[in-house]
């Protein structure tokens, strides 16, 4: 009975590991596996192909930050990523606040604000694209209601094309991160409110000097998730504008393809790819020490 026992045993702790292991091959090979690929062939002079055989060394990284098109794409990264992470941290925590005050209707309101986030971003930078074309869009509809001066030309201006970017991303994800803020309001514990509103304190010092800085985890995590979407921004920069005019809305996700795929650089797609995921675990593996390390302590 004791051999029975030990054979269940026995079977009960693999069963999860066998019913894993296809699993964690599969992410392994796909995912570790052509990363690691991805990196060698940032070493090679590949074209159209790999090509294993031509070792360059760093002459693709060279090439990489003297190439025009990369430095523009960095630079739109930068007003991208930074307009977008703060706006959407500053919108997405007022709505949350608003909500949190337990106002009629939150039920209504709250799906409301998180429907954007269940669009792809192909389906948005489409309805977007629409929305600002100067044809069809809002120009269009403004002009044949009688606003004959009105215009907002920006999807088609090369000076202003990103910021229709910024605009449409804005839409997409402010309603999530309401939700990851909203959470971490309810999250809070009500005896330290409590006590505050005893002590004679206002909404505003409630929120500013106890509440916000108490969701530091909260904030943290939104800035994790946004500096990510924003690094790898591409799906929807195609769907509105495809990188144009021009170069203008040029991002490193969209360098990457470009060059991979239709210039034929294959190194050097490789390399801005390498380049991006740098940018990435820059972002993500401080977190992730920082969480790792804060679950030790408690």
């Amino acid at each position: 009975m004791s051999q029975v026992q030990s054979q269940r045993s026995i079977l009960q702790d693999w069963l999860p590991r066998i019913v894993l292991a296809p699993s964690f091959a599969v992410v392994l090979l796909f995912v570790y596996g052509f990363i690691l690929f991805t990196g060698v062939l940032s070493f090679t002079g590949s074209k159209m192909l790999p090509d294993l055989t031509t070792w360059v060394g760093l002459n693709n990284y060279a090439r990489l930050f003297n190439h025009p098109n990369w430095s523009t794409s960095l630079a739109n990264l930068g007003i991208f990523g930074s307009l977008y992470i703060i706006i959407c941290s500053v919108l997405g925590l007022g709505l949350a606040i608003l909500l949190d005050q337990k106002i009629r209707g939150e039920g209504f309101l709250r799906p409301i604000y998180l429907y954007p986030m269940a669009l792809s971003f192909i389906v948005t930078g489409v309805a977007w694209k629409w929305f600002l074309d100067p044809g069809i869009g809002l120009e269009h509809v403004m002009q044949s209601w009688g606003w004959e001066s009105f215009s907002f030309r920006w999807i088609k201006d090369g000076r202003f094309a990103i910021y229709t970017i910024v605009i449409a991303a804005i839409w997409q994800s402010s309603g999530f991160v309401m939700a990851m803020f909203l959470a971490g309001l309810r999250g809070v514990d009500n005896e330290i409110i409590k006590a505050a509103q005893i002590d004679g304190a206002s909404n505003w010092m409630l929120y500013s000097r106890i509440i916000i800085p108490l969701m530091r985890p909260v904030f943290l995590s939104a800035f994790v998730v946004l500096a990510h979407l924003a690094i790898k921004s591409y799906d929807l920069v195609v769907a509105m504008t495809d990188g144009g005019p021009g170069t203008a809305t040029w991002t490193p996700a969209l360098f990457m393809q470009k060059f991979t795929f239709g210039r034929n650089e294959m190194g050097m797609g490789a390399a801005s790819a390498i380049i991006m995921l740098m940018m990435i675990a820059a972002i993500i593996v401080p977190y992730l020490y920082s969480e790792l390390k804060g679950g030790r302590r408690s």
